[in-house]
Protein backbone atom coordinates (compact mmCIF):
# COMPACT_ATOMS: atom_id res chain seq x y z
CA UNK A 1 0.00 0.00 0.00
CA UNK A 2 1.25 3.59 -0.67
CA UNK A 3 2.45 5.56 2.40
CA UNK A 4 0.58 8.94 2.31
CA UNK A 5 3.31 10.60 3.77
CA UNK A 6 5.55 10.48 0.52
CA UNK A 7 2.89 11.73 -1.59
CA UNK A 8 3.17 15.31 -2.74
CA UNK A 9 1.55 18.48 -0.85
CA UNK A 10 -1.23 18.13 1.42
CA UNK A 11 -4.79 19.70 0.68
CA UNK A 12 -6.48 20.02 4.11
CA UNK A 13 -10.45 19.07 4.11
CA UNK A 14 -12.15 19.83 7.14
CA UNK A 15 -14.39 17.76 8.44
CA UNK A 16 -17.79 17.68 10.30
CA UNK A 17 -21.20 16.47 11.38
CA UNK A 18 -24.10 17.36 8.14
CA UNK A 19 -20.81 17.59 5.80
CA UNK A 20 -22.43 17.94 2.43
CA UNK A 21 -20.48 14.88 0.46
CA UNK A 22 -21.67 16.09 -3.17
CA UNK A 23 -19.99 19.76 -2.50
CA UNK A 24 -15.89 18.36 -2.24
CA UNK A 25 -15.86 15.03 -4.40
CA UNK A 26 -15.10 15.87 -7.53
CA UNK A 27 -12.42 18.20 -6.32
CA UNK A 28 -10.73 15.46 -3.53
CA UNK A 29 -11.17 12.44 -6.29
CA UNK A 30 -9.58 14.59 -8.48
CA UNK A 31 -6.15 15.94 -6.60
CA UNK A 32 -5.92 12.88 -5.37
CA UNK A 33 -5.69 10.98 -8.49
CA UNK A 34 -3.08 13.78 -9.23
CA UNK A 35 -0.58 13.75 -6.33
CA UNK A 36 -1.99 16.13 -3.71
CA UNK A 37 -2.50 14.20 -0.50
CA UNK A 38 -6.08 14.75 0.88
CA UNK A 39 -5.96 14.96 4.63
CA UNK A 40 -8.91 15.38 6.62
CA UNK A 41 -9.14 18.09 9.48
CA UNK A 42 -12.00 18.07 12.76
CA UNK A 43 -12.22 20.10 15.53
CA UNK A 44 -12.01 16.67 17.52
CA UNK A 45 -10.42 13.19 17.26
CA UNK A 46 -13.81 11.37 17.15
CA UNK A 47 -15.35 10.00 13.64
CA UNK A 48 -17.47 12.49 12.02
CA UNK A 49 -21.03 11.99 10.03
CA UNK A 50 -21.28 13.39 6.67
CA UNK A 51 -24.55 14.40 5.33
CA UNK A 52 -25.04 11.07 3.19
CA UNK A 53 -24.21 8.96 6.71
CA UNK A 54 -20.23 8.11 5.98
CA UNK A 55 -18.35 8.32 8.68
CA UNK A 56 -14.95 9.51 8.55
CA UNK A 57 -12.20 9.12 11.02
CA UNK A 58 -10.46 12.57 10.50
CA UNK A 59 -6.61 12.73 9.87
CA UNK A 60 -5.91 15.72 12.01
CA UNK A 61 -7.56 18.19 14.85
CA UNK A 62 -8.04 21.42 14.50
CA UNK A 63 -5.51 23.00 16.75
CA UNK A 64 -2.79 20.66 14.68
CA UNK A 65 -3.43 21.83 11.36
CA UNK A 66 -0.93 24.60 10.35
CA UNK A 67 -0.74 26.55 6.90
CA UNK A 68 3.16 26.15 6.65
CA UNK A 69 1.82 22.34 5.86
CA UNK A 70 -0.49 23.11 3.43
CA UNK A 71 -1.21 24.12 -0.25
CA UNK A 72 -5.47 24.66 0.14
CA UNK A 73 -7.59 24.41 3.33
CA UNK A 74 -11.23 22.96 1.90
CA UNK A 75 -14.25 24.19 3.52
CA UNK A 76 -17.10 21.95 2.66
CA UNK A 77 -21.19 23.31 3.48
CA UNK A 78 -22.60 21.38 6.51
CA UNK A 79 -25.98 22.51 8.48
CA UNK A 80 -23.78 23.49 11.46
CA UNK A 81 -22.47 26.35 9.38
CA UNK A 82 -25.55 28.53 9.66
CA UNK A 83 -25.88 27.44 13.86
CA UNK A 84 -22.40 29.28 14.31
CA UNK A 85 -20.96 25.81 15.18
CA UNK A 86 -18.37 26.23 12.99
CA UNK A 87 -16.81 29.49 13.55
CA UNK A 88 -12.77 27.62 14.58
CA UNK A 89 -12.75 26.91 11.32
CA UNK A 90 -13.56 30.08 9.89
CA UNK A 91 -10.94 31.12 11.88
CA UNK A 92 -8.64 29.11 10.72
CA UNK A 93 -9.43 30.27 7.17
CA UNK A 94 -7.98 33.67 8.15
CA UNK A 95 -4.79 31.89 9.62
CA UNK A 96 -4.46 30.39 6.36
CA UNK A 97 -4.77 33.60 4.37
CA UNK A 98 -2.62 35.25 6.64
CA UNK A 99 -0.05 33.07 5.59
CA UNK A 100 -0.57 33.37 2.37
CA UNK A 101 -2.08 29.78 1.84
CA UNK A 102 -5.69 29.76 -0.29
CA UNK A 103 -8.84 28.92 1.17
CA UNK A 104 -11.63 27.20 -1.19
CA UNK A 105 -15.43 27.45 0.62
CA UNK A 106 -18.68 26.10 -1.18
CA UNK A 107 -22.32 26.24 0.15
CA UNK A 108 -22.74 27.11 4.62
CA UNK A 109 -19.14 27.39 4.50
CA UNK A 110 -19.04 30.63 2.13
CA UNK A 111 -21.45 32.27 5.32
CA UNK A 112 -19.10 31.15 7.68
CA UNK A 113 -16.06 33.07 5.50
CA UNK A 114 -18.63 36.13 5.55
CA UNK A 115 -18.93 36.14 9.27
CA UNK A 116 -15.48 36.00 9.58
CA UNK A 117 -14.89 39.50 7.97
CA UNK A 118 -13.49 37.47 4.98
CA UNK A 119 -15.20 38.49 2.17
CA UNK A 120 -15.83 41.86 3.01
CA UNK A 121 -13.13 42.81 0.47
CA UNK A 122 -13.34 40.52 -2.06
CA UNK A 123 -15.49 39.37 -4.66
CA UNK A 124 -17.32 36.09 -4.36
CA UNK A 125 -20.25 33.96 -4.46
CA UNK A 126 -22.68 31.84 -2.80
CA UNK A 127 -26.17 30.24 -2.07
CA UNK A 128 -27.72 33.85 -2.54
CA UNK A 129 -26.81 37.04 -1.74
CA UNK A 130 -29.65 37.47 0.76
CA UNK A 131 -28.26 34.12 2.93
CA UNK A 132 -24.81 35.94 3.14
CA UNK A 133 -26.10 38.71 4.28
CA UNK A 134 -27.77 37.54 7.24
CA UNK A 135 -23.94 37.01 8.90
CA UNK A 136 -23.99 40.98 9.31
CA UNK A 137 -21.11 41.48 7.04
CA UNK A 138 -20.29 44.58 4.95
CA UNK A 139 -19.56 42.52 1.52
CA UNK A 140 -22.50 43.01 0.12
CA UNK A 141 -21.53 44.63 -3.07
CA UNK A 142 -18.39 42.50 -3.85
CA UNK A 143 -21.18 39.51 -4.24
CA UNK A 144 -21.14 37.98 -7.85
CA UNK A 145 -23.85 35.73 -9.61
CA UNK A 146 -21.35 33.34 -10.92
CA UNK A 147 -21.13 28.98 -10.22
CA UNK A 148 -17.47 30.32 -8.14
CA UNK A 149 -15.19 33.12 -8.03
CA UNK A 150 -12.12 33.29 -7.16
CA UNK A 151 -10.05 36.19 -5.35
CA UNK A 152 -7.58 36.75 -3.40
CA UNK A 153 -6.43 33.36 -2.30
CA UNK A 154 -10.01 32.82 -1.74
CA UNK A 155 -12.26 30.45 -3.82
CA UNK A 156 -16.08 30.50 -2.86
CA UNK A 157 -19.14 28.48 -4.63
CA UNK A 158 -22.67 27.73 -4.31
CA UNK A 159 -24.24 24.44 -2.92
CA UNK A 160 -24.73 23.61 -6.54
CA UNK A 161 -21.78 24.27 -7.82
CA UNK A 162 -19.28 21.75 -7.34
CA UNK A 163 -17.55 21.14 -10.70
CA UNK A 164 -16.94 24.70 -10.75
CA UNK A 165 -15.61 24.56 -6.93
CA UNK A 166 -13.48 22.04 -8.03
CA UNK A 167 -12.65 24.02 -11.68
CA UNK A 168 -11.76 26.59 -9.39
CA UNK A 169 -9.37 24.78 -6.78
CA UNK A 170 -7.66 22.77 -10.05
CA UNK A 171 -6.78 26.26 -11.43
CA UNK A 172 -5.29 27.74 -8.24
CA UNK A 173 -3.28 24.20 -7.79
CA UNK A 174 -2.17 23.73 -11.45
CA UNK A 175 -4.26 20.32 -11.47
CA UNK A 176 -4.57 20.37 -15.12
CA UNK A 177 -3.53 22.62 -18.01
CA UNK A 178 -6.01 25.64 -19.11
CA UNK A 179 -7.41 23.75 -22.26
CA UNK A 180 -7.36 20.46 -20.16
CA UNK A 181 -9.06 22.14 -17.11
CA UNK A 182 -11.49 23.93 -19.58
CA UNK A 183 -12.27 20.04 -21.15
CA UNK A 184 -12.68 18.69 -17.80
CA UNK A 185 -15.53 21.06 -16.45
CA UNK A 186 -17.49 20.62 -19.85
CA UNK A 187 -17.12 16.75 -19.24
CA UNK A 188 -18.40 17.08 -15.67
CA UNK A 189 -20.31 20.16 -15.50
CA UNK A 190 -22.04 19.75 -19.18
CA UNK A 191 -21.67 16.00 -20.36
CA UNK A 192 -19.72 16.82 -22.90
CA UNK A 193 -18.46 14.05 -24.75
CA UNK A 194 -16.22 15.80 -26.83
CA UNK A 195 -14.18 16.82 -24.21
CA UNK A 196 -13.25 13.24 -22.92
CA UNK A 197 -10.82 12.33 -25.14
CA UNK A 198 -8.92 15.65 -24.24
CA UNK A 199 -9.52 14.58 -20.37
CA UNK A 200 -8.16 11.30 -21.15
CA UNK A 201 -5.50 12.11 -23.42
CA UNK A 202 -3.96 14.39 -20.55
CA UNK A 203 -4.19 11.54 -18.00
CA UNK A 204 -2.34 9.34 -20.25
CA UNK A 205 0.30 11.29 -20.83
CA UNK A 206 0.81 11.99 -17.30
CA UNK A 207 0.56 8.14 -16.21
CA UNK A 208 2.94 7.63 -19.16
CA UNK A 209 5.55 10.75 -17.34
CA UNK A 210 5.30 9.22 -13.99
CA UNK A 211 6.25 5.43 -15.33
CA UNK A 212 8.99 6.56 -17.31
Amino acid sequence: MEDRKTRGPAVHVAVYDTLADWEIGHATAELNAGGWRVVTVAAGPEPVTTAGGLRVLPDLTLDELRPQDSALLILPGADLWGEGLLAPFAAAARTFLDAGVPVAAICGATFGLAAEGLLDDRAHTGAAPEVLAMSGYSGGARYRDADAVTDRDVITAGPTDPEAFAREIFGRLGRFEPPVLDAWFRLFAHSDAAAYEIVAAAEDARTAQQTA
